[in-house]
Formats: C-alpha cells, structure tokens, sequence
C-alpha cells in the first residue's frame, strides 16, 4: 500500500521549537508579551504596514474590525458566495446580513460587478476574500469602494504570500486579516493577524481586543467598552516569529509546488488551475484543478478516485448561500457550477517530487476516463 500523501501540514523546524521552548519557560512576568510585539513587528515588516495586532484567529480579527467599523443591526456586507463559513460568521455576528454575489469563473474571486449591483443604502462593507491565494480584482473593488464611501476589507486568510501591482494582499483594504491555522502557509497552530494603515481604527480594535480597555487608561481593570478576548498567546506566537524568519523560504517552495502542478497540468485541456495575471505573484496556498463542463468529471469521482490511491482531497468551498443558515442564491452560477467539478490539491513543505507525480496521475486518469 503506498503512504498517504495529507492535503497539507506545517513545517516546523528547530527555530520555532526553540523559541517555542523559551517563551515556555521564560516567556512570563515582564516578558509574557515579548514575542507577541516580535511577531506583529516582524509581520508588519513584511507586510509594509504600520499597525498589526496578533489574534487567536482570522476569523476573530474579521469581527474586531467590523465591529470597530461601526457594522451591526440592519446593516449588509457584500462577499463572494465562494467562501469558507468564517468570512460570513462575524458579519452574523454583529446583527448585520451577509450579501453573497457571485464569483469570476477564472479567479473564483468576488466579482467586481455584482458587487456594484449589489450596493444598497444599506451596504457597510465590502470583504474582499483572496481564495486559495488568487487575488480579487483589487482596483476594481477600491474604486468601487471610494465611490460609493465603502471600505474594503481584505480577507487574506489564504493569501500570506500573494501581491497584487507591488502590493501584498491584506495592506491594500481599510484592515486586513490573515489566519495561522494549521493548515496554513505559516502556522502559529491557531491564531491570526489584524492589520491596517489607519491609526484611530489600530486604536479602536486594541481596545477592543482587551476587554475594551484602552492602553493609555491608568486604573486597573476599568474597561471603557465592553470588547472581546481575541489575544494570541506568546507561546504561539513565539511559534509565529520564528516562522516570519523562514516566510520567504516557506511561500517559496509553496510557489514552486504550484508550479509544479501547472507546468504539467495546465499542458492538458479541460483543466484550470489557479491564475496568475500579469502584475501579481500568486502565494499558492491551496492549487485547485477545476475541470471543463465537457470533461464530465465530478468532484465525486476525483474524491473517489484520490481515495483509492490514499491520497487526502479537499472540495473546493459550497456556495455559502447553500448551507442550512442562509438563503439560497442560485443566481450565483459561478459558484454553484464550480464546486461540482472542482479539487483542491495536496501542497506542503517537503512534498517529494513522488508525492506530486502520484496526484497528477490521478488527475490525468481522470481526465483519461
């Protein structure tokens, strides 16, 4: 039987197990902070971006943000109906409904123009979600935003890596948020960043992530709102520092996996891989195959037969509005077609050139079949 081959994993070297090790025994009293300010400083070195706050998850840097923007009963926010349920849950959250709009058939991001047509009296933001490490059309959806005096908000979650005319995905939109889930290009274990250019928001989501405290208060104790508790720990955070360290190396070898795929895959009609348009670096978090309609292959059929072969497969997303908690928009075409007949690919650190070959083989007698 050969080895499974798993859809992704982190890699974990001894930089962050030592300093792992360190905030474990050292990383208490006057230092129990010292390297969550080394990951978010570290971060927003490489982001170019001035304010960054270290979250237990991306999805809890989503609904500090809006909250901090004012979002809440009656409101609506527009996104893409491709998604995963976290980019959707804080909006919930807050009161405020989700608008799902379709997707654009070769990026599988938000489109530009169902989100204009989707513009209310009533829409208070706009989440931009790069999926799989594609990028959104971001002038497109800024412009848009200006001219209807909506912000942009960037859910980078998948796209540490990924830069769009010069600028990494997340410091382009009012705030940004990334996740470190385990499955991630870098991993904290769990957790997620919060980042933006715009000081008094910065101000806002702090207090906030503290209880509602704000950090120039002198009494003890005495929150001034009622906030949340969406603090990274330095243990993961150590984690998270010693991965700043090796990011290059780490979006490096998830490119060249990516491309990998795409110099034998993308030579195949009725395949399409992830895009990457002239003026963008995709950071290839997840490669996804989707198969032509004429192809006939479903993505019952590419589970099946990646099973056989004891390979991990993961589907690309359901359209959001076809879960039990929202309302069904079948009018998004793009996002009820794809999934059918889509796969997201395995894609991790020290995957071997076999590991790779094994995949596409299973692609290819698909396609064959």
């Amino acid at each position: 039987m050969s080895a499974r081959i798993h859809y992704t994993k982190p890699s974990i070297t001894e930089l962050e197990i030592g300093y792992a090790t360190d905030a474990a025994a050292n990383g208490w009293g006057e230092r129990c902070y010292e390297y969550i300010q080394r990951f978010e400083d570290a971060f927003k070195s490489h982001l170019g971006i001035k304010y960054a706050i270290a979250t237990s998850s991306c999805t809890g840097a989503l609904h500090m943000g809006m909250a901090a923007l004012g979002i809440g009963p009656g409101d609506e926010v527009i996104l893409a109906d491709t998604n995963w349920i976290a980019s959707a849950a804080p909006i919930v959250h807050l009161g405020a409904h989700p608008v799902f709009v379709d997707i654009l058939s070769d990026s599988w991001c938000l489109d530009p123009e169902k989100v204009e047509q989707a513009i209310t009296p009533r829409t208070k933001a706009i989440v931009a979600v790069h999926l799989y490490g594609n990028l959104c059309d971001m002038a497109r959806l800024l412009a848009i935003g200006e001219k209807h005096g909506i912000p942009v908000i960037e859910d980078a979650a998948e796209a540490i890596g990924s830069v769009y005319r010069d600028q990494r995905a997340g410091s382009m939109g009012r705030f940004g948020t990334f996740s470190f889930h385990g499955t991630k290009t870098l991993t904290t274990g769990e957790g997620g960043m919060f980042v933006t250019n715009d000081p008094e928001l910065y101000e806002h989501v702090l207090t906030l992530s503290n209880h509602g405290r704000a950090r120039n208060q002198s009494r003890q104790f005495w929150p001034e709102v009622v906030g949340f508790k969406y603090k990274m720990s330095n243990l993961q955070a150590a984690i998270g520092y010693g991965q700043m360290q090796r990011i290059d190396e780490l979006t490096t070898r998830k490119r060249q996996i990516l491309a990998d795929y795409r110099n034998t895959l993308s030579t195949h009609a009725g395949l399409a891989i992830n895009p990457e348009p002239a003026g963008t670096i995709n950071g290839a978090w997840m490669p996804t195959v989707v198969f032509a309609p004429e192809t006939g292959v479903t993505r019952e059929q590419l589970q099946s037969a990646f099973a056989a072969d004891h390979i991990d497969a993961r589907v690309f997303f359901h359209p959001l509005s076809s879960l039990p908690p929202f309302e069904e928009r079948r009018g998004n075409t793009n996002a009820f077609d794809i999934p059918g007949r889509a796969i997201n690919l395995p894609s991790y650190h020290d995957m071997t050139v076999s590991d790779q070959e094994r995949v596409m083989a299973v692609i290819l007698s698909c396609l064959d079949k």
